[in-house]
Order: C-alpha cells, then sequence, then structure tokens
C-alpha cells in the first residue's frame, strides 16, 4: 500500500500553462517546508527534470509507452514514496495520445491508474461563461476520471474571474486559482538548452521556478489543493525496485561514469538506482567541464537528455574527448544514447568530436520524433541480438552513415540504425531502463570484466 497525496495537473489541449504551473505547485509547496514529488508523463525529460529542481527530488517520466501501463503506478509509488504532496504534470490534452491509445497512454488513463484526482489548467483568455461548458465536457466525457476541479490562466480582470467563477460554480465545479495575464512570465532557460541548465544548477533556473513559485503562491488556494490531494485513496501496489532478483551483488564495485553535472545526469534517475543496484560505484562527469573521466572509470553511460545545442563546447574540450576515445579503444562498455551518439562521431557540424565512431554529424532543420518498437541488430552491453525494446527519438542532427557495420537497431519501415562498436553501443534511441534492468545489469556485468585492448 502506497499514501501519497497527489494530482495530476491538466489542461484541455497543449498550451494552456501546464508546464509553468506545474513548477509553481511544487515550488510554492517546497518553500512551505513540504517534501514534495514531481512526475511528467510522457518521454519529456526536460519538463521532469524542471520538476525536480522545483520539487528537490529526481523528476521522474512516467511513460506508459516507454515502461509499459503496468509499471507506471509502481514507478510513480517508487519516485513519491514519503512525499507529503506529488504533481503528475500531464501532456498534451487531457484525453490525448500521440499514438492513438488514450485508453493507456493518455494523461487521462495515467489518472485513473494512479486513482489520482485530476485538476485541469483552463487558458480563459478568448473564453467567458462557456468555460462550464468545455470543462463539464472534459468531466462527462470519462465516468472514471475524477475531475477535482481547475484552475484559470490568462483571466483578464476582476470582473472576469467573477464570471468564470459564477459559470463553474453553476456546474458544480471547484476553482483553486486564478491568475491574470503575465502572472505566468517566461522565466526560464531557452527550451533548446534542454537539461543543462538544471544539471548546471543555472542561477537563471533558480531564479526562474523561485518566481513561479511565488506567483502560485499568491493567486492558488495552496491548502484547498491539499485538501483535494489528500483525499486521494491509497495505491494498492508494490512500489517500483531498482533491486535485483536474487542475492545481491557482491565483490568489486566497478566504476561507471555518468554524463551530469551537479544537478544529476542526463539519463532517466533508474539508471543511476539501476546501475548502483547492479553492482556499480557510479560516479558523474561532466562533458561540459571535466577534463578527464573519473578514476577508475571501467564504463561510461551518456544518458538521452542531453541536448544537441553544446557541440562547441563539447569539441572544446578536447581532453575529455581523448579519455572517452581511449575508453572505447580498450573494449571498455561505452553507451550512448541521444545526441550522446553525436559526440563519439568524428565531427559534428564541422567541429571534432570524440572520433569514436567512424560517421559524421549534421545539424538540420525540423525534428524527428516519435517512438519506435526496435529490435537489436548486433549483440551488445545493451541486449543480445534480436531482442526488443520501445524507444523515443527526438533529434534534429543526423549521421552520415546511419549505422555502422554493426547496426545497433532496426524497425519496421525504417533503415538500420545506431553503431555497435567493441564495448559501444551508440544510438539516438533512448528506452526507458525501468523497462529494461537488464541493461544495468549487463553493463555492470561487462564493466567488471578484464578488458583487452585490441592488437
Amino acid at each position: 500500500m502506497t499514501v501519497v497525496p497527489r494530482v495530476v495537473l491538466s489542461a484541455p489541449s497543449s498550451g494552456h500553462g501546464t508546464g509553468a504551473l506545474a513548477l509553481g505547485l511544487l515550488a510554492a509547496l517546497a518553500d512551505r517546508g513540504l517534501d514534495v514529488a514531481g512526475a511528467k508523463i510522457g518521454p519529456d525529460q526536460v519538463d521532469a527534470a524542471y520538476l525536480g529542481l522545483a520539487g528537490g527530488r529526481p523528476g521522474r517520466n512516467l511513460d506508459p509507452r516507454l515502461v509499459g501501463p503496468e509499471r507506471v503506478a509502481p514507478l510513480f509509488a517508487h519516485g513519491a514514496a514519503g512525499a507529503d504532496f506529488a504533481l503528475v504534470q500531464g501532456t498534451m490534452g487531457l484525453y490525448d495520445s500521440v499514438a492513438g491509445r488514450p485508453e493507456t497512454e493518455s494523461t487521462a488513463a495515467v489518472a485513473t491508474t494512479l486513482r489520482s484526482p485530476v485538476v485541469l489548467v483552463v487558458d480563459v483568455a478568448a473564453m467567458g461563461q462557456s468555460v462550464a461548458a468545455l470543462v463539464h465536457g472534459f468531466r462527462a466525457y470519462d465516468e472514471q476520471l475524477w475531475l477535482g476541479g481547475v484552475i484559470l490562466n490568462r483571466v483578464a480582470s476582476p470582473r472576469h474571474e467573477a464570471m468564470l467563477r459564477e459559470a463553474l460554480d453553476d456546474v458544480g465545479v471547484p476553482v483553486y486559482g486564478a491568475l491574470r495575464r503575465h502572472e505566468l512570465p517566461p522565466v526560464l532557460p531557452a527550451r533548446r538548452l534542454g537539461m543543462v541548465p538544471v544539471v548546471q544548477r543555472d542561477g537563471e533556473a533558480l531564479r526562474g521556478v523561485r518566481r513561479l513559485g511565488e506567483a502560485v503562491a499568491a493567486t492558488v488556494d495552496l491548502d484547498r489543493l491539499l485538501g483535494l490531494a489528500r483525499s486521494a485513496p491509497e495505491l494498492t501496489v508494490e512500489p517500483w525496485s531498482p533491486a535485483p532478483a536474487g542475492a545481491p551483488p557482491t565483490g568489486e564495485r566497478p566504476v561507471v561514469a555518468l554524463a551530469g553535472g551537479p544537478g544529476g545526469s542526463y539519463s532517466h534517475p533508474e539508471v543511476e538506482e539501476l546501475l548502483r543496484a547492479a553492482g556499480a560505484e557510479v560516479v558523474i562527469v561532466d562533458p561540459l567541464r571535466d577534463e578527464a573521466l573519473p578514476a577508475g572509470t571501467r564504463a561510461l553511460v551518456v544518458g538521452g537528455g542531453f541536448p544537441e545545442t553544446y557541440g562547441d563546447r563539447l569539441s572544446a574540450n578536447r581532453r575529455l574527448c581523448i579519455a572517452v576515445a581511449e575508453l572505447a579503444r580498450t573494449g571498455r562498455p561505452v553507451i550512448a544514447e541521444g545526441a550522446g551518439l553525436l559526440w563519439l562521431a568524428r565531427e559534428l557540424d564541422g567541429l571534432p568530436m570524440c572520433g569514436v565512431l567512424d560517421a559524421i554529424g549534421a545539424s538540420r532543420d525540423g525534428l524527428v520524433i516519435g517512438y519506435r518498437e526496435a529490435t537489436a541488430a548486433s549483440d551488445s552491453v545493451v541486449a543480445p541480438a534480436g531482442a526488443t525494446m520501445i524507444g523515443h527519438k527526438q533529434h534534429a542532427a543526423v549521421l552520415t552513415p546511419r549505422a555502422g557495420e554493426r547496426a545497433a537497431w532496426n524497425w519496421p519501415g525504417g533503415t538500420p540504425e545506431g553503431f555497435v562498436w567493441r564495448g559501444v553501443h551508440a544510438s539516438q534511441l533512448v528506452p526507458h531502463w525501468a523497462a529494461y534492468p537488464e541493461i544495468a545489469a549487463r553493463l555492470v556485468a561487462a564493466a567488471g570484466a578484464r578488458a583487452e585492448a585490441p592488437a
């Protein structure tokens, strides 16, 4: 049994201000001295990272497609264990699903799985009494959904607010707060910077979260919202655990370097937990600042949350590039996800990189984005050939060639992708390791084995 006061924050569609409100709520409640936890529905590691910054504990991704619907509640229970309040930020509109599977992958489906009340954020800048029809429709669409109330965003005036509150009172929907236009200003670092401001504990990111907390504290009835969260029933699931089945690992703990910074890593937080549980000593290495790998490094993991916009700084850090290349040359395991693949290439946009892979990266306009059900094309530290995994891709830069002599993945309708070379597995596909804990076990086993330099 897991007892965690909780709400799911959603909206009729994207663009209603859910992200800023989620951060503001966590920051405001943390400022009251509460232990708060945040999670993001879907694959967006940047949103999850900022939720972690606001809440003071790692933000989690609850993605039914990546981890399987059956793991969503256990992962939530694990990440929110002991919290006084947990907030789950939705994705897109309440009933939307990118893959057309709203019954299992929408925000509404996750809220039902978590037995959580939903608070709907509504941008009312161009809306009057029709807000009641809109909210009533969302409440009535799914009888299993628990719509606990709304927060109004971009209210024009006190008169406008009174009109909206009266209309919603007529349909019996509580209003937990009303924010005027510009009360949720764009105060966070540019989105293109990805997780870096969070991982580096950037002053602009910290100040932005604090300002959002102050705005929410002044406009939202936090006590009533806490009352709603505390009315959520017990979750009858066992929390997810990174611990492997059977006896815990013994003996030497190989050092695994995990790309990150003082505020955490560029991987899902479960990656570090799984590696430690599998017997590794995990040490953070900062690709932007550190000039050497941690002492005794036997393996390296570059998570999929690292953005593509730092090619110049990666290239300038020649000492670390040389150290990474040497680690790979000696056969040590290296897993590079997402933009980590670009770091291992020969060059990116004309700038020299680590040179581990005989490939050239180039940035392009537009994004390649979406889920892939992939089959391992080669035996590697990640998976044996023929194993299947679901991952997510989101990138603008591409590599030429797209795959090495030994590709990492195949999937229907696509050409082979990624590189397997000696102990290296590099791909722009990002799986969620909580669904595949065997990745950590294989990596730690490979790290603990004696590696021999090639002749």
